[in-house]
């Protein structure tokens, strides 16, 4: 394969936390293959005249923190000169994340972007995952409180959790008689504009929300993350637990289903949740647990994710 210009559009790089990251991953894989690294932050990205630029940054990376990168002299590059642009900054999923995809689709698949920015900004981890209402738990989307109130008589216990959050936060657990769910809606009203994701509380979880790496659709590793005790939130941000695991055949099952609408819509590099056979989330924005699974036994997805985008480089040149 022939050298790559790879930029990665991403959060600060001097804020992250390399052990867990899953970006500094696929960075340090980029440069073993001898990969030109550039680093730019999405509030960089211009458009003039209909071309997009941004002033990268040449960039190396070391996995000791605190010592992880290092970054040469900015210069004003357009980004459809490039092979490849990481999209991996975290959310919100706000109008910022939205403009930065209209802004990248201007360049792809001439310079390919991981994943397709369009299919990014049109399949929202909450939202993407109900076209697969009979591989979920009870949802409901709405802020409409007479609607909430009528789905938590039905389930008893619920989670409530923001339409567009991420990392467990504002994640939320109530039953059917709890005297805090007006305060709770109060909260997220004055919060939260768009509406929110209700479900169905699946018990199960204190054994584990299990994290599966699909790539270019298939599933070639996981994570299971078990929450603190007194949590119901499994994110390993919030505490939760990592721990080796393997794939039930309803977890096959799942990601048989939906690997083929991932292709589809070029998400070559996607996380889903999966509690007790019930498919949750589907991540397409900055998915983890890549390092995780890596450190604990497991393969080394970076290297499956980079095999994936040089076969479609190739293939489109």
């Amino acid at each position: 394969m022939r050298r790559l210009t790879v930029a990665v559009q991403m959060d600060p790089i001097e804020r992250i936390r390399i052990a867990g990251d899953s970006t500094f991953a696929l960075l340090l894989e980029a440069q073993a293959r001898g990969h030109e690294i550039l680093y730019y932050t999405p509030e960089m990205l211009s458009m003039r005249d209909g071309v997009v630029s941004a002033p990268v940054r040449p960039l190396s990376v070391k996995d000791v923190q605190g010592e992880h990168f290092v970054l040469g002299e900015p210069k004003l590059r357009t980004l459809d000169t490039l092979d490849v642009i990481l999209l991996r900054q975290d959310p919100p999923f706000d109008m910022a994340y939205v403009t930065s995809t209209h802004l990248l689709e201007r360049v792809h698949p001439k310079t390919l972007v991981v994943n397709d920015p369009a299919h990014v900004r049109n399949a929202p981890e909450k939202i993407f995952v109900t076209e697969f209402p009979d591989l979920m738990p009870p949802t409901l989307i709405t802020r409409d409180k007479d609607a909430i109130e009528a789905f938590r008589a039905e389930h008893g216990e619920i989670v409530m959790k923001p339409l567009y959050g991420n990392g467990g936060a504002a994640v939320f657990k109530t039953g059917e008689k709890d005297p805090n769910f007006g305060s709770l809606f109060d909260i997220f009203s004055t919060m939260f504009r768009e509406p929110w994701v209700v479900q169905r509380f699946l018990p199960e979880v204190t054994k584990g929300d299990k994290r599966i790496i699909l790539v270019d659709g298939e599933p070639l590793g996981a994570v299971n993350r078990v929450p603190a005790e007194n949590d119901i939130r499994s994110n390993m941000v919030r505490g939760g637990a990592a721990e080796t695991t393997m794939l039930s055949p309803r977890e096959r099952e799942i990601c048989d289903r939906i690997g083929p609408a991932l292709r589809e819509r070029g998400l070559l590099f996607v996380g889903i949740d999966v509690i007790d056979g019930n498919l949750t989330e589907i991540n397409v924005t900055s998915p983890t647990g890549v390092r995780a699974i890596k450190r604990l036994g497991g393969p080394d997805l970076a290297v499956a994710i980079w095999d994936r985008i040089e076969k479609k480089v190739a293939d489109q040149a």
